[in-house]
């Protein structure tokens, strides 16, 4: 059983991983080392470097913050509370709860990645009002599901050579979502995992008696509107006609964009989120009242994605994420190629964790490497596409939304988090490499 290998990690990482904020400063600090030792560049350089990029991620960041407030506020409606609950009612015992969790997850998540980081984490809270499951397991099992967004519909890199007027369209040229989301070797991969990262969540499941079962005050359903309605303000507040007008607008407009040939961008998927949470909610009074509620929840994002923008801006700037990079497949072979793309993505992503900043960052050495060796660049694009996803498990950045609604820390995952890296890591390689 893989409880008695997940066990000890759990506690390790309980015991030294500290909050996500201290990681990634000491992340900074690595950085700026090695920027300095390894890239021979100077402490002024390096902070200016560091300085100059600290805001370079504030759209995606409200982004981020808007993913998790959204999706809180649509999922404290009425209406999706019961359906989540309904679902959560299929999950019983231990078992089917860590599996349901785990599918819809990874369902929500190839869909879209903002989409199933909020679902993933507010099925885990519905079901563990009804099972008793170690809490930890359910909200990393919620958090693997993730595992499978860069190869999904909603996936930055294959998305971006898709789309005509790319950075490298003249290197390159135009590669459709045939050749990379939908490449028999990709959906194999996702196959494998949809049926891997399940079992392998199943497997870690504790002893009875060994598991954490969570305090029933971090899964209570607060209560929103009512109030009193004495004077014309009270009233227009808590009347449902302002929620219907701008609510019916918003959908409209949803469904003119797909019409128009829109997909589903982070900014949809907020938007989406946004105008349903309107309508369901009915009253201003009861969305702003879970807005309130939301917002506590995003403190992390604010402070700590700045600090993830500086760290990018020192791994472009200095050359260290195209040393790293370089470094991994200058001996590659045609056959080894992809392996090594993935690998230096892996690595690369602990620094810029960030699909399409990534790319752009490695997209110069790989696809030299890949033309050199005669080596499929759409294969090696998805090489790198997998590293950026697959060290997410063990990278604090992309977990905070989950952390934050399910009222856990970095460290009560983590653990079993570097489970699902080890076994997620080797079917990803064996299907870059030999299908």
């Amino acid at each position: 059983m893989l409880s008695v290998v997940a066990r000890p990690l759990v506690r390790v990482f309980e015991r030294y991983l500290p909050d996500p904020y201290v990681f990634v400063i000491i992340l900074t600090i690595v950085v700026m080392a090695a920027a300095v030792l390894f890239e021979g560049r100077s402490p002024v350089a390096v902070i200016e470097m560091w300085g100059d990029g600290f805001w370079t991620l504030l759209s995606f960041s409200m982004q981020m913050l808007l993913v998790l407030v959204t999706g809180y506020m649509m999922a404290s409606t009425p209406a999706v509370r019961g359906l989540l609950n309904r679902l959560a009612d299929t999950a019983r015992g231990p078992a089917r709860a860590i599996l349901l969790v785990t599918l819809v997850s990874l369902l929500a998540s190839w869909i879209n990645w903002g989409f199933g980081l909020v679902v993933g984490a507010l099925l885990a809270k519905a079901v563990a009002r009804r099972v008793a499951v170690d809490y930890r397991l359910l909200v990393a099992s919620a958090y693997s599901g993730f595992l499978v967004w860069h190869g999904g519909l909603a996936g930055s890199i294959p998305l971006a050579i898709a789309t005509p007027g790319h950075t490298f369209e003249d290197q390159i040229g135009i590669i459709g979502t045939s050749e990379t989301i939908f490449a028999a070797f990709n959906l194999i991969i996702v196959a494998a995992l949809f049926i891997a990262v399940p079992l392998v969540n199943w497997l870690m499941l504790p002893k009875p008696g060994h598991e954490m079962i969570v305090d029933p005050a971090k899964l209570e359903e607060p209560e929103f509107g009512g109030g009193p309605t004495h004077r014309p303000s009270d009233r227009i507040e808590n009347s449902p006609i302002l929620s219907w007008i701008i609510g019916g607008a918003g959908l409209a407009w949803l469904v003119i964009d797909l019409l128009d040939g829109g997909g589903l961008t982070l900014n949809y998927i907020n938007f989406l989120f946004l105008f349903v949470a309107i309508l369901l909610h009915g009253t201003p009074r009861r969305l702003l009242d879970a807005l309130a509620e939301g917002v506590k929840s995003g403190a992390g994002i604010v402070i700590q994605f700045p600090f993830y923008s500086g760290i990018m801006a020192i791994m472009a700037g200095s050359g260290l994420a195209v040393s790293i990079s370089d470094g991994l497949t200058s001996f590659a072979s045609a056959e080894s190629l992809p392996f090594w793309s993935f690998i230096s993505a892996g690595i690369v992503n602990f620094f810029v964790p960030s699909g399409g900043g990534q790319w752009v960052v490695q997209a110069p050495v790989m696809l030299p490497a890949a033309e050199a060796l005669g080596v499929d660049q759409a294969r090696v694009a998805m090489a790198v596409a997998w590293g950026d996803a697959w060290t997410n498990m063990v990278q604090p950045f992309w977990a905070l939304p989950i952390l934050a609604i399910a009222g856990l820390n970095a460290k009560d995952i983590m653990g079993f988090c570097v489970v699902q890296l080890v076994v997620s890591g080797i079917i990803i390689a064996l299907g870059l490499s030999f299908l």
